[in-house]
């Protein structure tokens, strides 16, 4: 299939849009599946996983195509929750055009905001469908006023319905100037005469496409100011650059359920919709650029791996450049592994079928690569060059996974590392200082679904537990501390004796008084924070070359804080005085002084248990803001601020870490859906004198094994 008769179109929408009945109507019109499922019946083409069967949800994204007067329509069905925005993203990152599908009851919703911020990112062209007009309380007028007030002014309306409601069937065409009337069961509709009392109306429509065509292109604005019209033509070539530009955006109507609608969007998609040759060049991580041409030399991109049941590995892929030939190696940029691409496909669902050759801009999927997993560049050899890969969002939500036994640790870690290969929003960390495995990402709708391809894929189980917090501890006064120690045991023994003095550190502080500092060693902690290791032995009472086992001995009492077990930070330590044996003095009993030694002083020096603190903002409507913010006030916030973002409220608060677990789910349930948030790390604040009371009273039970 030639580049230019490609579209490459990404499905969007919030959660209940239409998206998948959308999909299967468009297969149906165009003649690739014989009867239409149904979410109901668990038999739509997309959603063929079980877990999607299950939930009534669209879980991951799916390849799907179709052929539609000569060109191919590549379609991409893409989840509507919150939680797998990383399906979505990977999907816009390779798509030419996105079709937003709003909810004609509900209007623009947040998961529709969530998604424009992205579009906006990747200069997606896109066309809007306000779907379900045929519901009762369908309200185009209002739809469409949102979605303009939200998203501007070059949303314009290239229809609207004529009887929206249970009795839906008319829809009148501005760009056409013609009314399509659906029979009862939908499909193809008659083509009438816009109504005498529809005509003003939708002539004031027309006019508005016509006038956004021409200004896309000098010559037709001239054309267009000479004759007060453009041809069919010069509209379609007009409007096709207003696409890509983002200075129009289309709106039209359907009800895919009813199959009403349908035919004409794919039919616009098919003749103004950009092909990948149309909508730029690709981005390159050394900053050039890459035509999507046939006659390039070979590029691909992978923008989605999963692992299917009984298949194993499967590689969602776009040709950037060239063409991709059944049978040929390319070279994976990232690694330099050799690939061998033995079978390529084009998919419908999971259905999939074998081709010999796929040209640029076409997507694709094969089977069983190696060492290529999402966002790898492969290139023909000799060539190295490098998609610029998806930004992926920030993790929102943390806990800990324990395996059911020590006998599946490694198990439950291999399928882990598969499981992030294919889905890299989920982050895995195994932290040395809470001794736990934590996985981040965005959402317990999220984990639930790495649950259940652990269970079902890699068979193995494994449990979520509430995760530690990485609690650090600091000093807010100096103070002095002097060790001895002494071990005597037959033989050489061993003996040091150090001095020191603990301060809190801050930038620039001045040398301590009294001291007089020979040396000056500045730590920056693996942890966060610093050391300041100050040498002050005047008149050689300690060896300078005791002096590393003397900081190494504080660093590892550091690692394990005296008050909770916490890393410490932030902390000047000055050496000033001790004593040494001529023979019993070594290393490690110089780490051990100098660890007890800090440890006392750190207690005498008014210690202080900090916890992480993180900045969170929160989008939502103004009818549920006090039930945010009541639930804000149980989880110790600090309201920074309140303001307005288009249509919704944004409070900005300082939240702990530690009351923030499973909030995402929490606020989803407050608000039915209709907020979102992100959080960032901030700082780390001192905890409240109980909290602290409480964490040494635990970490003070596990040490005696309470």
């Amino acid at each position: 299939m030639e580049t230019k008769k490609i579209r490459n179109i990404v499905l969007l929408g919030h959660s209940g849009s239409g998206k998948t009945t959308f999909a299967e109507t468009m297969l149906f019109e165009a003649g690739a599946i014989k009867r239409r499922g149904s979410i109901e019946e668990e038999n739509t083409t997309s959603d063929y996983p079980n877990i999607e069967k299950e939930k009534k949800n669209s879980i991951f994204t799916s390849l799907m195509h179709l052929n539609w007067r000569g060109n191919r329509i590549n379609i991409i069905d893409t989840p509507g929750l919150d939680d797998l925005i990383g399906e979505v993203i990977s999907s816009m990152k390779v798509a030419d055009t996105g079709v937003m599908l709003l909810n004609a009851k509900s209007g623009v919703e947040v998961g529709t905001e969530i998604l424009w911020d992205y579009t906006n990112e990747y200069k997606t062209p896109m066309v809007f469908v306000v779907n379900q007009l045929d519901h009762e309380k369908s309200n185009f007028e209002e739809t469409l006023r949102q979605a303009q007030e939200r998203f501007g002014s070059n949303v314009l309306p290239f229809q609207y319905p004529l009887d929206e409601g249970n009795g839906f069937n008319c829809i009148v065409d501005a760009l056409r100037m013609i009314m399509y009337v659906f029979p009862a069961d939908g499909g193809k509709p008659e083509k009438q005469a816009i109504p005498e009392s529809e005509i003003q109306k939708a002539q004031e429509m027309h006019n508005a496409l016509v006038e956004a065509a021409a200004e896309n292109d000098e010559k037709l604005m001239e054309k267009f100011f000479e004759a007060g019209s453009l041809t069919e033509d010069e509209l379609a070539q007009g409007l096709t650059k207003g696409l890509v530009n983002h200075d129009v955006f289309p709106v039209f109507c359907a009800s895919a359920k009813n199959n009403m609608g349908t035919g004409r969007i794919m039919g616009f998609l098919n003749d103004i919709g950009p092909s990948p040759a149309d909508t730029g060049d690709a981005l390159l991580t050394d900053g050039n650029t890459l035509k999507c041409s046939k006659e390039g030399e070979t590029t691909l991109f992978i923008y989605k791996t999963m692992s299917e049941p009984g298949v194993g590995n499967l590689s969602y892929f776009k040709v950037m450049s060239g063409r991709l030939k059944a049978g040929q190696e390319l070279v994976n940029a990232e690694n330099t592994t050799v690939e061998r691409f033995s079978h390529i496909y084009i998919a419908n669902g999971k259905v999939r079928e074998d081709q010999t050759e796929l040209l640029a801009g076409d997507l694709g999927v094969t089977v069983k690569l190696k060492n290529t997993h999402t966002n790898n560049t492969l290139n023909i050899k000799g060539l190295n060059r490098k998609i610029e890969p998806i930004k992926f969002p920030s993790p929102r939500h943390r806990a800990a996974v324990v395996a059911p036994s020590t006998n599946e640790v490694e198990k439950m870690a291999k399928a882990l590392h598969i499981i992030h290969e294919e889905d890299p929003t989920l982050i895995i960390e195994y932290s040395k200082e809470l001794k736990q495995t934590i996985l981040h990402g965005q959402g317990k709708l999220h984990f639930d679904i790495v649950r259940h391809l652990a269970n079902k894929v890699h068979h193995v189980e494994f449990i979520f537990e509430r995760p530690k917090i990485p609690y650090r501890e600091t000093i807010t006064k100096s103070a002095d501390e002097q060790y001895r120690h002494k071990k005597q045991s037959g033989g050489s023994g061993q003996f040091a004796e150090v001095h020191l003095r603990i301060e809190p550190y801050t930038e620039g502080m001045p040398d301590p008084v009294g001291l007089n500092v020979r040396k000056t060693e500045l730590e920056e902690l693996p942890w966060g924070g610093k050391l300041s290791f100050l040498w002050c032995i005047v008149g050689g009472s300690i060896d300078a070359r005791f002096s590393n086992a003397i900081k190494k001995g504080i660093l590892q009492k550091m690692e394990a804080g005296p008050l909770t077990g916490s890393n410490c930070r932030d902390i000047r330590v000055s050496i000033y005085d001790g004593k040494m044996h001529p023979v019993d003095s070594n290393d490690m009993a110089f780490m051990i002084a100098s660890a007890q030694a800090f440890k006392n002083a750190f207690l005498k020096a008014n210690p202080q248990v900090l916890e992480p603190i993180y900045e969170v903002n929160i989008l939502c409507e103004n009818e549920v803001m006090g039930d945010v913010m009541s639930d804000l006030n149980t989880r110790r916030a600090m309201i920074l601020g309140m303001d307005t973002e288009g249509h919704y409220q944004k409070i900005t608060a300082k939240v702990p870490l530690n009351e923030m677990y499973e909030y995402s789910s929490k606020l989803r349930s407050i608000t039915q859906g209709k907020a979102k948030f992100e959080r960032k790390f901030l700082e780390y604040t001192q905890t409240p004198h109980d909290v602290q009371q409480r964490l040494i009273r635990e970490n003070n039970q596990e040490e005696v094994g309470v």
